[in-house]
């Protein structure tokens, strides 16, 4: 009985560290990436220069005016932010409003949309302007990248997937990337005018093993996810096994079973 006990055991114990042994090394290197790695570096901060400083000097425009302006062109809810940024050499104001359909106004959530919108404004004209172009987009991103770098590639993102560099950003997006050691891709928003984001090989790297780390294959993000529980079970379980086959191999304890 006990010789049967100890070799279910022993056969639990092994599959079970076959099973984990894989995601038990992707934990260990992702950890050991992780803690090695400077995380300014792997965001990009490292590459990008700090947004230019706009003159106190300047005539700006009220904001009222160009909110009277954006409200003649469309329905306006309310204004959840607005800031000062630089497109080109020229300051802009960048306005973050809610426009409301329907019935959603009568607090009936279900029969209207309630849509985030973003405006460019002129600051010192208050003209209303459009999203960004091609030839803005890469301006902005040779301004805001440090290094020096001729650009190698240009796309226009309308929509990414769950795998995608620059998901769960503003888009539409260019995306401009550069010939550099680090094949540095610049995300640069065209309604928002600014730069999102900077990725490099570094952080397509952390990425990948931040995916392998939390087992959750489509966000990254969801440590709450079934496999993970799975796993996280199993691992208890290969430790529990790996102590009751000591225990049970010990000398000490059959020296003892003997008196």
């Amino acid at each position: 009985m006990a010789k049967s006990f100890h070799y279910n055991i022993r056969r639990i114990h092994r599959y079970l560290g076959l099973i984990l042994g894989i995601q038990f090394l992707f934990w260990t290197i992702g950890g050991i990436y992780f803690s090695w790695s400077d995380m300014d570096e792997i965001h990009g901060d490292l590459n990008r220069n700090p947004a230019p400083l706009i003159s106190g000097k300047l005539d700006f425009i009220s904001p009222a005016i160009i909110l009277q302006k954006l409200k003649s062109r469309q329905q306006v809810d309310s204004v959840y932010d607005m800031r000062l940024i630089e497109i080109s050499g020229k300051p802009y104001y960048q306005i973050h409003f809610m426009s409301v359909s329907g019935a959603i106004r009568n607090h009936d959530e279900h029969s209207g949309k309630a849509k985030y919108k973003i405006q460019l404004a002129d600051a010192i004209r208050g003209d209303l302007r459009s999203p960004l172009n091609r030839s803005e987009a890469i301006a902005i991103a040779r301004a805001g990248f440090k290094e020096r770098a001729a650009v190698r590639d240009v796309k226009l993102l309308i929509e990414t997937s769950s795998h995608h560099e620059y998901r769960e950003n503003p888009l539409p997006a260019y995306a401009v990337s550069f010939k550099h050691p680090a094949n540095a891709t610049v995300f640069v928003s065209t309604e928002l005018g600014t730069i999102q984001k900077i990725r490099n090989d570094k952080w397509r790297i952390f990425d990948f093993l931040w995916m392998m780390h939390t087992m959750d294959y489509n966000g990254r993000d969801n440590f709450g996810n079934i496999l993970l529980r799975t796993f996280s079970i199993f691992g208890l379980l290969t430790i529990l096994s790996g102590f009751t086959l000591y225990l049970m191999s010990s000398r000490t304890l059959k020296s003892i079973k003997k008196y």
